[in-house]
């Protein structure tokens, strides 16, 4: 019988010690990070010991009752994580832990194949995980035996993160390993059960084995083993799913609707997408806060990874996608851009898109909440995504001449195609600041007189979305302040109308471009008209509150020859009567469409002054 290893102090491998240095500074944002890659390892332990028990003999039965054990000792200012698993031989310590980027379950894993690694339900390739335990502590001790081994060959291992460890034996009665961490005197304020509880409910609530937080006579398993989304939807039931949302996300409120797939093949993974019921107050300004997708890999929590696997016109959509196997930077703090990430996002994205088109179809209720909070920032996508546009675009709801005062948009691209005669080639659009102003513009009097529908869009985005959306299913997109265009020519207006048109054009001067007579207005005196491939007086002032310069842009002015108040010009002789006339019917024009008054104090006065003249003329007693 050879006689057991001495204690002796080791180097570590080649520039560990600068690696380690870089690894406690710079590598990692998040110090609590440490326990979730401790807490990962001894979750990869538990599972190494359960497969091996399978073909091995000699480790039946010690796969039974595997756990894991947090215990909190504010008294030696240690915190220590251990598991019951397959535990290391002094060798396999010397390998793993004396070598950084050296991992025992990768190497475990190179050695499978088949249908045995499909079956290993692992995830232990990141070797660095250990050492972010230096992150917090001034010392590091490990103690470990390896199942089936007698007491006698257990391993202490420790170190204080420079540039040697020591190692030397010791009897153990448990199989498995220990991670005693030593904190430094900055970071004693870990040493909190409560605080500890969160992190371990934050990072690993659903590792499969059960985790029990010790502190004090205080004993208690702190997880849930079971993670929803690993789990058959057939043995869901729907409180199941609201219940998840709810413990998910903090939102009391029920989710509108959810999808639960399992993607099979080379690449596994989970997806489980919960369409909310109620937006956050700033979810449609804040296009960075993407936090609401969480990834996991074999159910540990990595990180919110919304942007890397969601576009941002999702970014209300709340979830967990859990993976087989992502690629990760070594601090496994960021995803790393890879064909199976790009697959995943696709399946995201496209099984977001399906729940949202399964709610759209059935309609009612649900599907009104959903608009009301997620319409705006569902437009987005057209702009953004032009692989989905045209789907996108079906999905989007608007409000029109066709509804009787719905405060709700119901009206779909396809409502409005069924409904538009055959011969039809535009969809009509008249973008405004707000719904009433929409309903009540100049522009739509044409329209109404000939029996043709119109949307409204009265939300600052709509611009945008018009802009990036030239047509849809063949049918092109027009503005109503650019048609129709038969009613635009001025040919067949008599001599009279003619006359008055150069009369304005000349007064207003370089304020406006073409100013001609129309029958497009009934009701109306004016109306501005934007050119055909000019920028609408709605963008224009988009752009000027968003800080814009803008080239100059004059809108053409169209008058209705047959309102009194153009009869009233044309008999006018004093020529700064007329003039004022003139600025006042642009100006009106321009404000019924929504856009801003250069000068907007000389407007009130010429208001003032007209109603001054207008007062003054008539006698006290006569009819007002």
């Amino acid at each position: 019988m050879t006689d057991s290893p001495r204690a002796e102090t080791k180097k570590f491998d080649t520039e560990v010690n600068q690696l380690l240095r870089l690894m406690i500074n710079a590598l990692y944002s998040n110090r609590e990070i440490f326990l979730r890659e401790l807490i990962s390892n001894a979750s990869d332990a538990c599972d190494k010991l359960r497969f091996m028990a399978l073909t091995d003999d000699q480790l039946k039965g010690l796969d039974e009752g595997l756990r894991i054990e947090v215990r909190v000792d504010d008294e030696a200012g240690t915190l220590s994580v251990s598991d019951s698993g397959i535990g290391m031989s002094r060798e396999e310590v010397v390998d793993n832990l004396g070598t950084i980027a050296r991992s025992g379950t990768r190497q475990f894993l190179e050695n499978l194949s088949g249908d045995r690694q499909r079956d290993a339900s692992l995830i232990g390739q990141f070797g660095v995980g250990f050492y972010a335990a230096f992150i917090v502590s001034d010392r590091v001790v490990v103690e470990t035996r390896r199942a089936g081994e007698p007491p006698e060959t257990g391993v202490r291992w420790q170190s204080e993160g420079h540039d040697e460890y020591q190692l030397e034996p010791v009897s153990l009665d448990r199989t498995g390993t220990s991670v005693t961490l030593h904190l430094a005197s900055d970071h004693r304020d870990l040493l909190n059960a409560h605080r500890i509880e969160a992190i371990i409910r934050r990072y690993s609530n659903h590792i499969a084995f059960p985790i029990h937080l010790v502190a004090g006579d205080e004993n208690r398993v702190v997880n849930d083993t079971q993670a929803l989304w690993a789990r058959p939807r057939a043995e869901l039931q729907d409180s199941d799913y609201e219940s998840f949302f709810t413990s998910l996300t903090g939102d009391p409120g029920k989710p509108l609707s959810w999808a639960h797939h399992h993607v099979e093949g080379s690449q596994r993974y989970s997806l489980l997408l919960y369409l909310p019921g109620q937006a956050p107050f700033d979810l449609l300004y804040n296009r960075d806060e993407l936090s609401g997708l969480k990834l996991y890999i074999q159910r540990v929590f990595i990180m919110d990874a919304a942007e890397q696997l969601l576009p941002r016109y999702l970014r209300f959509l709340r979830g967990v996608v859990d993976a087989a196997d992502l690629p990760l930077n070594v601090s496994r703090e960021m995803l790393q851009d890879s064909p199976l990430l790009h697959r995943i996002r696709g399946t995201v994205t496209a099984r977001g898109l399906k729940l949202v088109e399964k709610l759209a179809n059935e309609g009612g209720q649900p599907w009104e909440q959903f608009w009301k909070q997620f319409g705006s920032v569902l437009k987005e996508g057209v702009i953004e995504d032009a692989e989905h546009r045209e789907k996108l675009a079906g999905l989007l709801r608007f409000h029109s001449t066709s509804e009787e005062g719905s405060s709700s948009p119901r009206v779909s691209l396809d409502d409005y195609i069924a409904r538009m005669p055959e011969e039809e080639e535009h969809i009509w659009y008249l973008t405004a600041d707000s719904l009433a102003a929409a309903r009540s513009s100049p522009h739509l009097e044409a329209f109404a007189a000939a029996g043709r529908e119109v949307l409204l869009l009265d939300e600052r985005i709509d611009e945008w979305l018009v802009g990036h959306l030239p047509e849809y299913k063949g049918k092109t997109l027009k503005s109503a302040t650019r048609g129709p265009e038969a009613e635009d020519k001025t040919a067949d207006h008599d001599e009279d109308s003619l006359k008055l048109a150069g009369r304005i054009k000349a007064s207003l001067g370089e304020r406006v471009g073409n100013v001609r007579p129309s029958r497009r207005l009934h009701r109306w005196p004016s109306c501005v008209v934007a050119e055909e491939q000019g920028v609408s007086v709605q963008m224009q002032k988009l752009l000027r509150q968003a800080g814009h310069e803008l080239p100059e842009s004059k809108p053409d002015l169209e008058f209705n020859p047959t309102h009194e108040l153009l009869a009233l010009m044309t008999m006018e002789s004093d020529q700064e009567r007329f003039d004022d006339l003139a600025a006042l019917l642009f100006e009106q024009a321009l404000l019924a469409e929504g856009g801003e008054l250069a000068d907007p104090a000389a407007y009130v006065r010429r208001v003032n002054d007209l109603l001054v003249r207008l007062l003054g003329s008539q006698p006290p007693d006569s009819p007002q």
